[in-house]
């Protein structure tokens, strides 16, 4: 089977959604299948490998970590060029929001191929949190989507909000996927998809074996050790954190992983409000590395609410057993044990959390992740859950095309 996958960001920058399709590439590839990957060049540096085609692009930050590419005839040539040196394809596999998104429907629909989207965003919330005129943000959206789709106003209803917009990219696919139960949930409920499919993102199978294989010596001695890891930008709600952490009074050391725009922003607040906390904040670290950091602390905190669609980084400690602060009241749902619920969204009851969180895991009571998500998490069984969907969608296309 070929896969070709469609992403907004090269799988070689930093995000959750690239993290997920590296891996998911590999474990596709070790089950035997063949992994195309089309995406923005990335211009930070240089990525080759032949499994990716990078796309015409032009940088949107400055660190150029991130790029676009513009949906539309020049770029349907440069990808339909490029598969033509490739094997024939199976199926194609949308994992993007944006141009990506729109570049993979349209190659979709120009070679009658069946068509897989994984939803990893809630683009309502999203924008909200990081444009100044969000509603008019999405009713540009859902115009420019509609112009390269192909679709009329009428034919696509007359919505202008964020579940429009999925609504619009859902139309004529053969299969939606959630990573998580949530916003499968979310996703049905608002007409996306009749059915949403929930399949996890997952965990290297190989790293969950490390851990596995490493000691239990119990804890060491210190005050607790805690981790936020994530994108530094207002939807991710870091200065929210780092104002709970400093009202908490909690004398823990705190460390910081990640980077983005408001890191400059931290180190302000942190140095204005001298929190009892040792704060650091190690910037961005390889993806194995982040693991052995979250394995090797006390808890990790979560503290964007309503914008994740899994909560990847809990999930991950919980499947290398660390407990987690979770501010989102879904995420914790799904997360099960091994959490402390944060009250609601103010740093008040986020401070009253990480207070609760230090005593529970100085006295040895923390709550333990439930061992049910090591197993679930494995990437092996997210890739053969979605090989599932994959062929039942390939299945579905010849039958309706027969």
């Amino acid at each position: 089977m070929h896969v070709v996958m469609f992403g907004d960001q090269h799988v070689e920058s930093s995000g959750g959604a690239q993290v997920s399709m590296r891996l998911q590439r590999r474990f596709l590839e070790r089950a035997g299948q063949t992994v195309t990957i089309v995406a923005p060049r990335m211009h930070a540096r240089a990525t080759p490998d032949a499994a990716y085609v990078d796309l015409p692009s032009i940088p949107v930050t400055l660190d150029r970590e991130y790029s676009m590419s513009l949906p539309g005839a020049r770029t349907d040539r440069f990808v339909d060029a490029a598969m033509s040196r490739r094997p024939p394809v199976d199926v194609v596999h949308v994992q993007a929001d944006f141009w990506g998104a729109l570049i993979g429907h349209r190659f979709a629909r120009r070679h009658g191929l069946p068509v897989v989207h994984t939803m990893h965003n809630r683009v309502d919330v999203g924008i909200a949190a990081v444009a100044p005129f969000p509603g008019l943000v999405l009713r540009v959206l859902n115009a420019g989507a509609r112009r390269v789709l192909g679709v009329s106003s009428r034919a696509a209803g007359s919505g202008s909000d964020g579940w429009s917009y999925l609504r619009l990219l859902a139309g004529g696919v053969d299969a939606v996927t959630a990573p998580s139960g949530h916003f499968a949930r979310r996703l049905e409920a608002h007409g996306v998809h009749p059915a949403v499919d929930v399949v996890w993102n997952g965990i290297d199978d190989d790293v969950l074996d490390s851990a596995s294989a490493a000691p239990a010596d119990g804890r060491a001695p210190g005050p607790p050790r805690l981790v936020w890891v994530g994108r530094m930008s207002a939807e991710k709600r870091l200065l929210p954190f780092l104002e709970g952490l400093a009202e908490s009074g909690v004398a823990a050391d705190v460390e910081v992983i990640g980077g983005g725009g408001q890191a400059r922003a931290a180190r302000r607040l942190v140095r204005r409000r001298r929190p009892a906390a040792s704060v650091v904040f190690t910037g961005r670290l390889p993806y194995p590395e982040t693991l052995r950091r979250i394995a090797a602390a006390d808890a990790v905190v979560q503290t964007s609410i309503g914008f994740e669609t899994q909560g990847m980084t809990v999930f991950e400690a919980a499947a290398l057993g660390t407990p987690a602060v979770v501010s989102d009241p879904d995420i914790a749902a799904e997360l099960g044990s091994g959490a402390w619920t944060v009250a609601d969204a103010s740093t008040t009851a986020l401070a009253a959390t990480l207070r609760q969180a230090a005593d529970d895991i100085t006295a040895g009571t923390a709550p333990v992740p439930e061992s049910r998500i090591r197993e679930l998490f494995r990437q092996s069984s997210r890739t053969a859950a979605m090989v599932d969907v994959y062929q039942r969608a390939i299945a579905g296309r010849s039958v309706s095309s027969g």
